[in-house]
């Protein structure tokens, strides 16, 4: 974990957050970079720093707002996403004097830019899209500084100076007064995430399911997702809001999450959780560091075992399933963890 701040430099700190701009900061539905930044941003301003946002003209946070378009190029064809990117990537640089500490919220590109200015970057690895994008990243291993999401997100040839897992808004959220019956899929409608999983579970245990979210694969959905949907057994609700998520994720049995890639992270995950709602997930990636098995959900390996967890996810406490979320993935925890980090660069790191 980083260090705490040494009392010399425990001062509030000039931070410019660079989020990336395929959504709104934070975002409407979808976004999970997107909702890193905000939270992120939003939080360093209520520890007293100076932080400016580079986001989306249409983004709300109590920080700075920086925008670089009027709204996210997944909003919008008018918007070309490379002309777009690039050029909110070279504001926050060429304004890189203003900032004691870059923040790089934006994958791998704003990477090639770190050696232009003085100011030392600190940049949160999401995930690998590609093997191909990873010497990008070991170019500039040594002079900037990488945070994991999740240790098992950590890639063996780069370096880490901290695993500092999201936090989220924990206020936002709420054990439901009376949780249905039913199972709920919540995320991106892809091959990756398991939603044909899901159904399958349902269909063996005998229960409702409910899907929630974008639909990414539109040749998945039409094949192996619409098929099922009667909104009787199988409801499709679409993408959800802020206002409806603690609704739509406390007011299941248990949330779904077979997962068929190796997540570096999954905030819905920690969402349900933190409105007690227990989470059946195959153990791949960082879902063991997300879900405590036997307590706040089942790690499982095969369909069968998914579906005999259904039954004993009803048996798990809530509260306490909320309780230990809170305590594990409060966003104030996060942003502590980051302005420690901050205080040990600059406190290395020549004027």
């Amino acid at each position: 974990m980083p260090h705490s701040p040494p009392r010399d430099i425990a001062r509030p700190l000039r931070v410019g957050v660079l989020a990336p701009i395929a959504w709104r900061t934070p975002p409407r539905h979808y976004g999970p970079w997107e909702l890193f930044a905000s939270l992120l941003a939003d939080g360093l301003v209520a520890l007293g720093h100076d932080v400016t946002l580079f986001a989306t003209a249409d983004s709300v946070t109590t920080a700075q707002l920086h925008g670089t378009v009027a709204c996210g190029w997944s909003e919008s064809d008018e918007i070309d996403p490379k002309v777009a990117e690039c050029t909110h990537i070279a504001e926050v640089f060429e304004r890189a004097a203003d900032f004691d500490i870059i923040h790089n919220g934006f994958d791998f590109l704003p990477l090639t830019y770190s050696r232009l200015v003085g100011t030392p970057m600190v940049t949160t690895i999401h995930g690998f899209s590609s093997p191909r994008i990873v010497p990008v990243y070991e170019r500039y291993d040594s002079t900037t500084t990488y945070v994991a999401i999740s240790d098992a997100n950590r890639h063996p040839r780069l370096h880490y100076a901290a695993t500092i897992h999201h936090g989220i808004d924990v206020d936002a959220l709420a054990v439901h007064p009376n949780p249905a019956d039913h199972l709920l899929f919540f995320g991106r409608i892809h091959p990756d995430k398991g939603t044909a999983h899901a159904i399958e579970v349902a269909r063996r245990t005998g229960r409702r399911l409910v899907i929630a979210g974008i639909i990414q694969d539109e040749r998945y959905f039409r094949d192996e997702i619409a098929p099922h949907i009667d909104d009787d057994r199988v409801r499709y609700v679409g993408p959800v809001d802020a206002a409806n998520r603690a609704t739509v994720l406390g007011g299941a049995h248990a949330l779904m999450h077979l997962i068929d890639f190796d997540e570096p992270f999954g905030y819905s995950v920690v969402e349900a959780m933190a409105c007690g709602t227990p989470v059946i997930a195959y153990d791949r990636g960082s879902m063991a560091e997300l879900v405590d098995h036997g307590t706040s959900g089942y790690l499982v390996s095969n369909l069968d075992d998914a579906s005999r967890a259904v039954a004993a996810a009803g048996n798990l406490d809530r509260n306490a399933i909320r309780a230990s979320t809170i305590k594990r993935f409060n966003r104030a925890t996060m942003v502590e963890q980051y302005a420690n980090l901050y205080y040990a660069i600059l406190a290395r790191h020549p004027q």
